[in-house]
């Protein structure tokens, strides 16, 4: 019988700056937050709806990717689907499920305010984080 598989893969913008922070032990993990468009039928036509996801990158690659990530950069995440059930401070009881990424490529050139957009190179109009990049 073949193992369950927990995978998922999305491409979309980031609808915020990255927050990283570091756990009690001193391990980065940098939180996004990613807008995806669903196609739907809708009146005769199609309608893009956004879904909304939440992203946990850990270690050197969270930090790598505050340092280099701004609200509205195009990404492509992989990686697992988890689930998080905590008690707020009143008592109430929350759930939420994320996405830990094990990989993010980078899809477009970030936009600086005093300047045109950067070159991306030999990408296709791609910037790909590699590798040695964003080790996880």
């Amino acid at each position: 019988m073949p193992a369950d598989l927990n995978t998922v893969g999305l491409v979309g913008r980031l609808t915020r700056d990255p927050e990283l922070r570091y756990t009690g032990a001193g391990e980065a993990v940098c939180g996004l937050r990613l807008a995806v468009s669903t196609r739907t039928r809708a009146d005769g036509g199609w309608e893009d709806r956004p879904n909304f996801f939440d992203v946990s990158v850990w270690g050197k690659g969270g930090e790598a990717a505050a340092e280099h990530l701004t609200k509205g950069r195009r990404i492509a995440v992989a990686g697992r689907l988890t689930w998080r059930e905590w008690t707020t401070e009143d008592g109430s009881r929350r759930e939420a499920v994320q996405i830990v990424a094990a990989s993010i490529q980078y899809l477009d050139a970030p936009r600086r305010d005093d300047a045109a957009p950067e070159a991306v190179g030999a990408t296709n109009g791609k910037a790909a984080v590699g590798g040695d990049d964003i080790p996880f």
